[in-house]
C-alpha cells in the first residue's frame, strides 16, 4: 500500500518496514502495533480531550470484552447481552451494505472502532482500510487482536487521509460521518481518495427531518453525559446530526445523486415516529444507509 503525507499529501520515503518518512515536511510516520499512525502531531493534541473523553465513556458502558468471541460475533449478536438493541440496528445495515457491495475491492472503513465491519468485509473477500482516532485494544483499532481476518489500521482523522487520489472504491462512513466538525471539508476529501465511479455511503449515522429535533437530541445528550460522567463529551464542533435537507445541500455541492435505504429494524422501531407524536415528544432519529455517486 502506497501511502502519502497526510499534510502536503506528498510521496513518502521507507526507511524501513515500520517507518515511513515525509523531505518536505521533516515528519515520520510509524506502525506500532500493526496500526499506522498518520494524525499529525498537532492533531493528537487537538483531539486529545475527545478521545480521552469517549473512551471514559465506552469503557463505562462497558462497550468492550475479554472474549475474542464477543467482537468475531459482532454484528449479528452482541454477546455482552447490553447493547442488543443497538447491534440489531448495525445488523441490519450491515446486511443493506452487503448487497450494495458488488465489484468494489478496496472499501475505506471510517470510524472503524473496534473493527467489527472491516473483519466482515475481510472475511467476505474486499480489501479493507480500519480508519479512527482510538487506538484502544478495548473499543479501538488495538482490538484487531481478536479476528482472524486480514485488514490495514490506519490512525487519521477523515479531513486528512493518507491515502492517493482516487485510491479507495468504495468509503464508508461507519456510524461516524456525524462526528465531522465540517461536512464539506470531510466529504470532500472522501471524494478525493474515491475513484471516478466509487459510492460514498453514510450509514448509521442519526437523520431528522427537522433541525429543532437533532438540536433537543444534543441538548438531552449533553445533559445526560454531564449528569453520568461530569462532563458534557463536547470538546468538538460537531454538529451529531444530519437533516434530510443538509443532505440534499450536501448533494448539490458536491454533485452527489444519493439514495436512501431504510433497513427494517422490527415493529417497535418502525411505530417510533408515531408514538413519539402522539406522546408530544421531539421525532425520534433515523438511521439507514445514504449512497451517493457522482452524477
Amino acid at each position: 500500500m502506497n501511502f502519502i503525507c497526510p499534510r502536503c499529501r506528498g510521496d513518502l520515503q521507507k526507511k524501513s518496514e515500520l517507518e515511513l518518512f515525509c523531505a518536505r515536511d521533516d515528519l515520520s510516520f510509524k506502525q506500532e502495533n500493526e496500526i499506522w499512525r498518520f494524525l499529525l502531531p498537532e492533531r493528537e493534541s487537538y483531539y486529545s480531550r475527545f478521545v480521552s473523553d469517549y473512551e471514559a465513556v465506552r469503557r463505562f458502558e462497558g462497550r468492550f470484552s475479554p472474549d475474542s468471541s464477543y467482537y468475531r460475533a459482532l454484528p449479528f449478536k452482541d454477546t455482552s447481552g447490553k447493547f442488543s438493541a443497538d447491534w440489531k440496528i448495525r445488523a441490519a445495515s450491515f446486511r443493506a451494505l452487503q448487497k450494495i457491495l458488488t465489484a468494489e475491492r478496496t472499501v475505506l472503513d471510517l470510524g472503524a472502532g473496534n473493527g467489527w465491519l472491516s473483519n466482515r468485509l475481510s472475511l467476505s473477500g474486499y480489501n479493507v482500510c480500519a480508519v479512527d482516532l482510538l487506538l484502544n485494544t478495548e473499543d479501538g483499532l488495538g482490538a484487531w487482536t481478536h479476528y482472524q481476518s486480514q485488514f490495514a489500521k490506519i490512525q487519521s482523522e477523515f479531513s486528512r487521509l493518507p491515502f492517493s487520489d482516487a485510491f479507495a472504491s468504495t468509503v464508508v462512513f461507519n456510524a461516524s460521518f456525524h462526528y465531522s466538525e465540517n461536512y464539506e471539508e470531510t466529504l470532500a476529501e472522501s471524494l478525493r481518495v474515491l475513484s471516478p465511479n466509487g459510492k460514498i455511503i453514510i450509514m448509521d449515522s442519526p437523520v431528522y427531518h427537522g433541525a429543532e429535533s437533532g438540536e433537543q437530541m444534543v441538548a438531552e445528550r449533553k445533559a445526560a453525559f454531564l449528569s453520568n460522567y461530569g462532563f458534557s463529551s463536547d470538546s468538538l464542533q460537531s454538529k451529531n446530526y444530519l437533516t434530510y435537507q443538509r443532505v440534499k445541500e450536501l448533494g448539490e455541492t458536491f454533485r452527489l445523486a444519493w439514495r436512501h435505504i431504510r433497513p427494517f429494524y422490527g415493529v417497535r422501531w418502525a411505530v417510533r415516529p408515531l408514538w413519539a407524536h402522539l406522546c408530544g415528544r421531539r421525532e425520534p432519529a433515523e438511521f439507514g444507509l445514504w449512497i451517493g455517486v457522482r452524477s
